[in-house]
């Protein structure tokens, strides 16, 4: 089967990735064979392939968001069966016993492994994921509007929680791609006043299509004190920035995976006056369950940018660019 995999991490302009030829996997037990039809790309990627994540073994396969369709179950599996749409996310394992396990936390499991990352992923024709790790898909989408469901939609549906975001509130979202256009529609429908903060003037434009209060330029300042925020960038720089436009008792979340670094912060400026600054780690599956139904429940609209297998480079190097309006899908 052909596959795209991570050979020399470097600067995409580098070309890190390169399309290869290997045997199409099977199925284990409790595992399922899944026959990719698309697959979102998502800025994870980006880190992978330029090396802000280290890979976890060679030539791995990125892409967590998946849709497909089974075309073999391992022994074991119990959800699934051959011909199913599913989608495959960005966990794709925990052990089940920690401490966090446990208490619901299996987002925090330091054993758990990732689709794309720890295991080859979906830039390929074919992915094998555990049955218990994979999502049934919510009606009403096709399955390119369905693929930046399976991590853009689920972190960013953390990182609203995470922000604490009171009901009828104030939040400020920086960086507006694929993951910010599906939380600021939530936020939308929860009767939220949404400002977003993005140096691209197209997704300026989509904010306001979709109907948030304002958008502008990632330094400008905020039209009105923030009850929550969220960076989607990774640029450590805006933490300050985002920081100084909370109201009292403001909460910050930062929703990426890597991030550069922050600058020193001024504590009466930047924390005092009870603010808070929060990271957000990958996802429950428990979160994806539920905002895979609010995405139904509300019909989210998904903006994508199409590309094909054979484009996957292009597509990481248009996201590094900013060329990306929403979020970018491969069809296989």
């Amino acid at each position: 089967m052909r596959a795209w995999a991570v050979h020399q991490p470097g600067p995409m302009a580098t070309g890190p990735l390169r399309m290869i030829d290997r045997p199409r996997p099977g199925p284990g037990p409790g595992e399922l064979l899944i026959r990719v039809l698309c697959c979102g790309v998502c800025r994870t990627d980006l880190h992978l392939a330029e090396g802000d994540l280290a890979p976890k073994a060679p030539d791995i396969t990125p892409g967590h968001e998946v849709v497909g369709e089974v075309a073999a179950a391992g022994p074991g599996t119990v959800r699934f069966t051959a011909g199913d749409r599913v989608g495959v996310a960005w966990l794709a394992g925990t052990d089940g016993s920690c401490r966090y396990c446990r208490r619901g936390n299996e987002n925090l499991c330091p054993r758990s492994v990732y689709t794309g990352w720890d295991l080859d992923g979906g830039y390929a024709e074919y992915v094998v994921a555990a049955d218990a790790y994979v999502h049934h898909l919510p009606a009403g989408f096709s399955d390119a509007e369905a693929a930046p469901l399976l991590c853009a939609g689920i972190i960013g549906y953390r990182a609203l929680r995470r922000a604490d975001l009171p009901p009828g509130g104030r939040l400020g979202i920086w960086g507006f791609g694929g993951s910010a256009h599906l939380t600021a529609q939530i936020a939308l429908a929860q009767g939220a006043a949404v400002h977003v903060f993005t140096r691209a003037p197209a997704a300026r434009e989509l904010a306001l299509e979709l109907g948030t209060a304002s958008a502008q330029d990632s330094y400008d300042p905020a039209p009105e004190p923030l009850d929550s925020a969220i960076i989607f960038a990774p640029v450590g720089e805006l933490v300050p920035t985002a920081l100084a436009a909370l109201d009292r008792g403001g909460t910050l979340a930062i929703a990426g995976i890597h991030l550069t670094d922050i600058p020193a912060l001024n504590y009466a400026r930047h924390l005092f006056q009870e603010r808070t600054l929060r990271s957000v780690t990958a996802n429950t599956r428990g979160d994806a369950e539920e905002f895979l139904r609010l995405a139904q429940q509300l019909r989210l609209r998904v903006t994508i940018t199409p590309y094909s297998l054979d484009q996957a480079d292009k597509a990481l190097a248009d996201l590094a660019a900013d060329r990306v309006n929403g979020a970018a899908v491969l069809s296989v």
